[in-house]
């Protein structure tokens, strides 16, 4: 292990190209277009790009460090539904030329600051991730239908549909209803002289916590089924994982500051908190189960709270996880699976620093 004092994200740049060829080969046919959101360290972002990945946006500043690792502008999506016409503006002036949309008020933006520009429209979903997502954005079949020919009178090229099934999405069916719908927007256009060009299926593709995971080969045989059978003509396919692609890469590395007994519960308490990198521990109510591990590497394994150093009561990572009954202040815990929503959810709330991302040797 390098000697960074802990906090810190320890990352592993052939782990991401490992699951980056396994999704890859997973969906043939899908051009991938990594969420930058996930983790937006230059060093994966670089990794990425080499592999022949493409990148999605959600804003301004995430568009900005794709151009500082040479991306080109033209092949990002910028797929967050409500934009500040300040983004749309700036993005269109270098050359992003895809937009999402799920509301005419973005219509009108676009029609305004990006004259000219492609756009797909976000359905709405179920949603059926573990971490909660889905319900901010989206619309139904009509509406997508209406948007896209508003587009179109804007002087716009209504471009494609889109949706997301949900973060972490273990059930490979939860596609299906999504792609059936896509597939009903472009059958109504046609009447409406339409033909639609892209179909970006999202993202949502889970990484392996403690739960069980499918394959991505698992998804990617239920995805091309639903394709194949719902889709009216061919277009060109996407997709925006996250998690799928850096999760597994990263693993935080903490501290014990100490261990305690209260209301019959042992805790231990960390170096480290969810508002350093771990949000999704709060967001999911510690149901997105992480790997753990110790220093000691006890055969006899005990269940502890992991908590933060902070005076936030809510500052839990985990319930009942199993470390090695004799762990104690000073020993080092590693909390695997790390590598996805980390980053960019830190804060320095309370003061303590922000860990810092170490790359493996």
């Amino acid at each position: 292990m390098p000697a960074t004092r802990t906090p810190y994200l320890l990352l592993d740049l052939d782990a991401v190209t490992r699951a980056y060829d396994r999704l890859a080969g997973a969906l043939p046919g899908v051009t991938l277009h990594y969420a930058v959101k996930c983790n937006a360290d230059p060093r994966v972002l670089r990794r990425l790009r080499d592999l022949g990945c493409r990148f999605e946006i959600a804003s301004a500043a995430e568009l900005a460090l794709l151009r500082r690792t040479r991306v080109e502008p033209r092949d990002v999506l910028f797929s967050n539904p409500v934009k500040a016409w300040e983004h749309v503006r700036g993005a269109h002036a270098v050359g992003v030329h895809r937009f999402a949309v799920d509301s005419v008020g973005e219509l009108d933006k676009i029609a305004a600051h990006a004259p000219g520009a492609a756009v797909y429209v976000r359905l709405g979903t179920a949603g059926s991730g573990q971490v909660p997502s889905e319900g901010k954005f989206g619309v139904d079949v009509a509406a997508a239908r209406s948007l896209l020919c508003g587009a179109a009178a804007r002087g716009l090229t209504p471009y494609g549909v889109t949706f997301h099934v949900g973060s972490q999405t273990t059930d490979p069916t939860a596609w299906d209803a999504a792609i059936q719908h896509s597939a009903q927007v472009m059958t109504d256009l046609l009447e409406d002289g339409i033909r639609l060009h892209m179909l970006d299926i999202g993202g949502g593709f889970p990484a392996a916590y403690v739960a069980y995971t499918p394959r991505p080969s698992d998804f990617g045989k239920h995805i091309r089924t639903a394709l194949d059978r719902y889709l009216p003509y061919p277009v060109d396919l996407v997709a925006e994982p996250g998690r799928a692609l850096v999760a597994e890469a990263g693993t935080m590395v903490t501290t014990v500051i100490g261990v305690a007994e209260r209301l019959g519960r042992r805790r231990v308490h960390l170096h480290r908190r969810p508002f350093h990198r771990m949000m999704e521990a709060l967001e999911s109510r510690n149901r997105l189960r992480y790997p753990v591990s110790d220093s000691r590497s006890s055969a006899t394994l005990t269940p502890y709270h992991l908590t933060g150093p902070s005076c936030d009561s809510q500052d839990t990572v985990l319930h009942d996880a199993p470390l090695s009954d004799t762990i104690a202040t000073g020993d080092t815990v590693y909390i695997h699976s790390a590598g996805a929503y980390t980053t960019g959810y830190a804060s320095r709330f309370n003061g303590f620093d922000v860990p810092a991302t170490v790359v493996a040797p």
